[in-house]
């Protein structure tokens, strides 16, 4: 596979590059990682973990290239690597939905794939008392990150929602920050289930920092959670949405553009 042509002009503050698949392997069974490689790494920023890449792909019949937005849930120096983590989330007829992830279970070694950025991660504010964060599958690379920079003596709840028991992953952070798991296998559902965990978490006395990355409609619904019932500071309180159930990124980068103006 080559997704070398039309790319000019496609990626934000660097030049995209070429890299090459190196391995693909399934971590649990609904999350796949990538393993990317090429001397173009070299020009990547130090501690790239948790900010984002586009990976770029040129669609038959189409006149322009189309990108998706994923996490580095890994980066080596030696030998230059980067690694993609990638739900693995089936449609009714048994099918991996989207444009990536289909890409990625089919990607074997050599497999060529057009990568821009990377761009700014977003990390948890470590300057409080508590901490919340939370996350969906799409989102666990990033919440992942965020556990390792926390201070090593930080307290909290991180809930984080799989689509099954088997896709837990063991996760370095705190050691009193603890982790809640919520199985949800129809995620981007109205029931949002990881809000209801988190609207249920005891309220912690002393000055709260949260991080929160999932679907969009359960996003909302922790943002006025967390501004209603936690008085967070804008400084304290980071909370975006990574997907929209039934859209594309082009279309849910549209309603993220609109919520925001709502907010503004």
């Amino acid at each position: 596979m080559s997704n070398i042509d039309k790319v000019e002009n496609v990626a934000p503050r660097r030049a995209p590059c070429i890299l090459a698949v190196k391995s693909a392997m399934n971590i649990t069974p609904n999350m796949r990682r990538v393993t990317l490689h090429g001397d173009e790494l070299k020009g990547f920023p130090a501690d790239s973990e948790g900010a984002y890449v586009k990976l770029i792909f040129n669609i038959t019949g189409s006149d322009k290239p189309t990108m998706r937005t994923y996490t580095i849930s890994g980066q080596r120096y030696e030998p230059n690597e980067i690694d993609i983590d990638f739900m693995m989330h089936t449609s009714a007829d048994g099918d991996v939905d989207g444009l990536a992830a289909p890409w990625a279970l089919q990607a074997t070694m050599g497999d060529e794939i057009c990568v821009g950025g990377p761009g700014p991660a977003k990390f948890i504010n470590p300057e409080a008392d508590f901490f919340l964060l939370a996350a969906d599958m799409t989102a666990l690379p990033a919440l992942t990150e965020n556990l390792k920079r926390l201070p090593k003596d930080a307290k909290g709840h991180a809930f984080i929602e799989v689509l099954t028991d088997v896709d837990k992953q063991s996760l370095s952070k705190p050691e009193n920050v603890a982790i809640h798991w919520v199985v949800n296998d129809a995620p981007g559902s109205d029931k949002s289930p990881l809000f209801q965990a988190i609207a249920h978490v005891d309220q912690q006395q002393g000055k709260l920092s949260a991080w929160v990355a999932c679907e969009f409609k359960t996003m909302k619904k922790i943002r006025l959670f967390l501004k209603n019932e936690c008085d967070l500071a804008k400084s304290h309180l980071y909370v975006s949405s990574y997907w929209k159930k039934g859209d594309t990124e082009e279309q849910h980068k549209l309603v993220k553009q609109a919520d925001a103006k709502q907010l503004s």
